[in-house]
């Protein structure tokens, strides 16, 4: 069979012979895939034309609730690729990370729209005060890039390796070229033939190359991405292009890198923590077989605990069953193909030079349900390094398959310094429940680590593990590891965005972002913004409420009430040496009384308020003095209903300014209120 690619609006079957792509578990051929034919100038015009045009229209929340519907559909459709996954010699495990992995990221990423807003595009950060009377001030906003992002994919992941990067791109309103492995790129082809079908992502918006894809970077332009994760050096290579260079084309890089799993010194032999840490190497050795980025390379461990840590990980490895993942006795399965099975050998041959093989055998262990002469698979091999500092091989050589190296350390800056000679790495873990290691070690380890896993007894029970890496946190690493970042919640959304700072009056900047800028034109209107439904506020509404005077019966009555008797509010013998001048209204006082100013009582669209996001008190405010609020609608967030039965709804922030009779302002804070929308329907 030969694998389509998607391009410029339609499925091409690929011309020749094309890339041969082997079932991992009996060695028969699947497929062959091939980019001959693809006019890569064209697929990068039309996604800038008719995919990137499309999703700039939408506004962010439009696109992330885009993603909830996908992350739904592809849900519904799971099974048919945990039967695609089997050829690759991934067991059911190996799928679920790759499979439902995948889809859980969109649904995380879906769930940013809230934050992102209802524009299209983002408001970074606070209004930057730049005149003395603030009528001239700044305000950065992010837009998305006007071009084409190109997703060069590795082998491993043929699932989540996609939908982690179509997340952040996708949301962010930049279409895709998606390039993944030709060794895998059968299971990648199925899923985007769904996802094309659903009709749910714009025309445009995606587009495949199944084949090696030489040249796909040669007509990227300066408002173009790329993405990039497998080899090392692959990814210099292409990196340093001349065209990427010149062009400044953002290229993010993900590489494999010779990642470090530390046992602490206070996780001794019979410990809980040990036990941990042994479970967790084993686990991270075999699962994919080895085959991910974030797989424990380097195992390091108290020299008086060698031995020790050798026999109870050989014992470990020795229960993982090896064959066909259809097997339910089967823990691991076959390596991707032929030509990656020599690989490993060949390094692993190599190292062995130095560092001998003290578990496993190439040659000798037993497949379950496969013929071992067909498939493509290898055992769990452990090696032994016993001069860490000396024979570099180990933080040098990297074995892409189910293959570690065990080596002592004597103190914990020693292990550092192991850990810092893997050059730069994705992730590692320290297993301890002494604070002073695992600080030292976090402190002085973070620079080259993209993310480290503080595991133990207390962490353990729910850690999502060494090689799981989340989408709202970091998933990348400096040096050897790429320097990039693919994952992060927001942060790996910006790097499809452009930053540009906005200058101008407050007023115009207000109605720009559609967030009122502090200083801006207050809109004065007959009626009460709790009075108007969703649809009907407009940035900038404002009620100019009523005045009061506080009193010292105020502040007792108040203290009474909250049990709050601090002795500035209640204690004038005791304010010397403080900034105050005499008793002081409580803060919350203040709030609770501005409140009691701007809120219309009767029942109507606003449903309730549910919190602050922010909330300051910037001067004293004393008996005698007289308040008022400024009541300004200062943001609105659309919400979609949860169900049929839920009462069509939205957010709307409140910026409550409360001034006192001089003008200044005395407390500053933005109030969260869910009203009901006007037609009860669910719009975006």
């Amino acid at each position: 069979m030969k694998l389509k690619n998607y391009a410029e609006g339609r499925w091409v079957e690929h011309k020749g012979y094309g890339f041969e792509q082997y079932n991992a578990i009996t060695g028969d051929l699947i497929s062959t895939a091939s980019s001959e034919g693809l006019d890569y100038e064209a697929m990068t015009d039309y996604a800038r034309r008719i995919g990137g045009k499309a999703l700039r229209s939408m506004t962010f929340y439009e696109r992330g609730f885009m993603l909830k519907k996908l992350a739904l559909h592809l849900d519904s459709l799971k099974k048919k690729y945990y039967q695609i996954s089997y050829l690759s010699g991934a067991t059911k495990s190996d799928s679920w990370v790759d499979i439902d992995g995948g889809i859980g990221t969109l649904f995380t990423y879906a769930s940013l729209r809230r934050q992102l807003g209802n524009q299209r595009f983002y408001v970074d950060g606070d209004t930057a005060k730049i005149s003395k009377n603030n009528t001239f001030v700044g305000q950065h906003i992010m837009s998305p890039k006007q071009g084409v992002v190109v997703h060069i994919n590795a082998f491993n992941f043929p699932i989540w390796g996609m939908l982690e990067k179509l997340s952040a791109n996708l949301i962010a309103g930049v279409p895709a070229i998606v390039k993944p492995s030709e060794i895998t790129s059968y299971l990648t082809q199925a899923m985007v033939e769904d996802i094309i079908a659903s009709g749910i992502v714009p025309e445009g918006a995606i587009q495949l190359d199944c084949g090696k894809g030489h040249g796909i970077l040669d007509t990227l332009g300066s408002q173009d991405l790329v993405t990039f994760t497998g080899s090392a050096t692959t990814g210099r290579m292409l990196k340093s292009l001349p065209h990427i260079i010149e062009n400044s084309i953002p290229f993010n890089m993900e590489a494999d890198s010779l990642n470090a799993a530390i046992l602490g010194e206070d996780s001794a032999p019979g410990t809980a923590n040990f036990d941990i840490f042994i479970k967790e190497v084993r686990r991270e050795m075999t699962t994919k077989a080895g085959q991910k980025c974030t797989a424990i390379r380097r195992i390091m461990v108290p020299e008086n605990y060698l031995e020790d840590v050798q026999i109870a990980l050989g014992k470990s490895l020795a229960q993982t069953t090896i064959g066909d993942p259809a097997n339910e006795k089967v823990r691991m399965g076959a390596i991707v193909n032929k030509s990656q099975v020599d690989v490993v050998r060949n390094r692993v041959l190599e190292m062995s030079q130095k560092t001998p093989i003290v578990f496993g055998d190439l040659d000798k262990f037993e497949v379950i349900g496969a013929d071992a002469n067909k498939g493509f698979f290898l055992p769990p091999i452990l090696m032994l390094n016993e001069n860490p500092l000396i024979n570099t091989d180990s933080h040098d050589i990297e074995c892409f398959g189910p293959v570690s190296t065990l080596m002592p350390y004597n103190g914990i800056e020693e292990a550092i310094t192991l850990a810092k000679m893997g050059k730069g790495s994705l992730v590692s873990t320290i297993a301890t429940s002494n604070v002073h290691i695992a600080t030292e070690y976090a402190i002085e380890a973070a620079s080259y680590h993209g993310r480290i896993l503080i595991l133990n007894e207390a962490s353990a029970p729910e850690s999502t593990g060494h090689g799981s890496p989340m989408p709202q946190l970091m998933h990348g690493g400096p040096g050897r590891a790429g320097g990039g970042e693919e994952l992060g919640g927001i942060g790996s959304v910006k790097h499809y965005l452009q930053r540009t700072a906005l200058q101008g009056h407050p007023s115009m900047l207000t109605e720009i972002t559609q967030r009122y800028q502090y200083g801006g034109v207050y809109k004065e209107k007959d009626v009460h913004p709790f009075r108007k439904y969703f649809e009907d506020l407009e940035i900038g509404d404002t009620v100019i409420t009523a005045k009061h005077t506080i009193t010292v019966a105020d502040i007792v009555n108040f203290a009474n009430v909250s049990g709050d008797n601090f002795y500035a509010h209640m204690d004038e013998t005791s304010l010397e040496g403080t900034t105050f001048e005499g008793r002081v209204a409580h803060g919350y006082f203040v709030l609770s009384k501005a409140a009691g100013l701007f809120v219309d009582a009767k029942k109507g669209p606003v449903l309730l308020n549910y919190g602050l996001d922010e909330c300051r008190f910037t001067k004293p405010v004393y008996p005698g003095a007289t308040i008022g609020v400024r009541f300004t609608v200062k943001e609105k967030v659309n919400q979609e209903k949860k169900s049929e039965d839920d009462v069509a709804k939205g957010i709307v922030k409140f910026l409550v300014d409360v001034y006192d009779e001089t003008g200044d302002t005395v407390a500053l804070a933005t109030i969260l209120t869910m009203v009901k929308k006007r037609n009860q329907e669910d719009e975006l």
